[in-house]
């Protein structure tokens, strides 16, 4: 009878705390993690929204230039060059905390029927920002 109970099953003392010590190594890396995690997430949300600022400017553009009603922009072979601020919400006024990006459009007639629309779209703490370039012609169907 005595043998029984020099045999019990279960975990000790010592088990525990290695158990505890295990997690709790596990959740702080976790938790070391989240700060660059939200940094991360606020960078992917500003170049998303420079993102579509960039794309709404190329169409704007490339809708002025297909209109064969729509005069040259460019005056000769000197490009035209237009920078202006725009707020991240797309209202007139900027709302409290909101990101202002800087967009600079040029557009170049390559002297063939065809005109080289670049933008560029910048913002505070970046300023390189994204940038693309687009070729456009006139189109007679989009005369209005």
């Amino acid at each position: 009878m005595f043998n029984s109970l020099s045999r019990e099953k279960g975990l000790g003392l010592i088990e525990v705390m290695i158990a505890v010590m295990v997690i709790a190594i596990g959740v702080l890396a976790l938790l070391s993690l989240q700060a660059p995690a939200w940094n991360l997430t606020g960078r992917s949300d500003v170049m998303g929204r420079a993102g579509l600022v960039l794309h709404k400017e190329l169409q704007n553009n490339e809708m002025l230039i297909m209109n064969p009603n729509v005069a040259n922009p460019c005056a000769g072979a000197n490009p035209a060059v237009t920078v202006r601020n725009v707020n991240a919400s797309g209202q007139a006024a900027a709302q409290p905390g909101e990101i202002v990006f800087s967009v600079r459009s040029t557009t170049t007639d390559n002297l063939n029927g065809t005109w080289s629309v670049r933008v560029q779209v910048t913002w505070p703490g970046n300023n390189v920002g994204i940038s693309e370039t687009l070729v456009v012609t006139r189109q007679e169907p989009f005369r209005f």
